[in-house]
């Protein structure tokens, strides 16, 4: 109910029309829309009508920027649980492990192009490997930070997922992820490629688009926690097919030969950066203690009055 009447100009015909009910004190619910005045709402000639709603672009980034709500730190956990278990279990992870060889190359392409050498492309393939190819001198910082790039990237990204979705930017982490896929996408050059990303984009767009807010936020943190275990255990087979002489021609035996350092430690600093991203994401995802729905929860120093 607005003050005097059904309209705030004073231009209006209908500036007045509630003056007697607010002189006598009286007001009209607005949920009974029965009692409610009915008026022609018609514009004069010539009459300029104020914006009623942002633009669209406006209001996309002012949702992109904001912050939503993120569910409790036991739905967080209950998430984790299961990206860790999809990593574990042979069968899903043979499948999962797709995602996470799609952010290995695009490391690898990210980092070749921020260094100046010229990306041809990228190639995956059916058995979740990959291959990342660029033009550029075969020697030199660019290269090594190429090669240094791909198992850094998935704990990496998992961890500033994690510390966006700490701050509750939900929806800025979800085009994120949309904003990589599509970069990757464009850097495609086989056809199992195209189909991988499509499919790993297609599900985040329906995501974004779709699903309730609180879906988004689940997802959104089971994407994190899964980037962040989902880094650590194919260090752990690359130190295995290392070990059985199957990988001479990994990104660690690549970084032996171009800096002269074993390439058991470059295994090494891959698998201390992934475990650190899982220490730090993990503290960002459950900054506090887990509280269980239905459990008693009690303060740290309890205070009895004495008797």
């Amino acid at each position: 109910m607005i003050p005097g009447g059904a309209s705030g100009d004073p231009r209006s015909p209908h500036f007045a029309d509630q003056l007697a009910q607010w002189a006598r004190h009286r007001r009209i619910p607005m949920g009974d829309r029965r009692r409610l005045p009915v008026f022609p709402w018609r514009m004069r000639a010539g009459a300029r009508s104020a914006p009623l709603t942002l633009s669209g672009m406006s209001v996309f980034w002012e949702r992109l920027a904001g912050t939503q709500a993120v569910p409790p730190a036991w739905v967080v956990a209950v998430s984790g649980a299961v990206a860790l278990l999809i990593v574990l279990n042979a069968a899903s992870w043979q499948l999962a492990r797709n995602a996470i060889t799609i952010a290995h190359e695009g490391g690898h392409a990210l980092v070749s192009l921020l260094s100046g050498r010229r990306l041809e492309g990228i190639r995956l393939h059916s058995d979740t490997s990959g291959e990342t190819v660029s033009r550029g001198r075969r020697t030199g910082p660019g290269m090594v930070l190429t090669a240094l790039a791909g198992y850094l990237t998935p704990p990496l990204l998992g961890a500033g997922a994690a510390w966006l979705l700490a701050a509750h930017h939900v929806t800025a982490t979800l085009w994120l992820l949309l904003a990589l896929l599509t970069a990757t996408f464009l850097a495609i050059r086989n056809a199992f490629g195209v189909l991988a990303v499509l499919l790993a984009a297609a599900a985040v767009c329906a995501v974004t688009w779709f699903a309730s807010a609180a879906t988004q936020a689940v997802f959104g943190y089971g994407v994190a926690w899964f980037l962040l275990f989902g880094g650590v255990r194919p260090v752990i087979e690359l130190q295995r097919q290392r070990l059985r002489g199957r990988a001479r021609h990994s990104d660690a035996d690549q970084l032996a030969r171009l800096t002269r350092v074993p390439g058991g430690v470059w295994v090494a600093v891959f698998g201390l950066v992934a475990v650190g991203a899982v220490a730090l994401g993990a503290r960002l995802l459950i900054p506090g203690s887990l509280h269980l729905p239905g459990s008693l929860h009690l303060p740290r120093s309890l205070h009895l009055p004495r008797g």
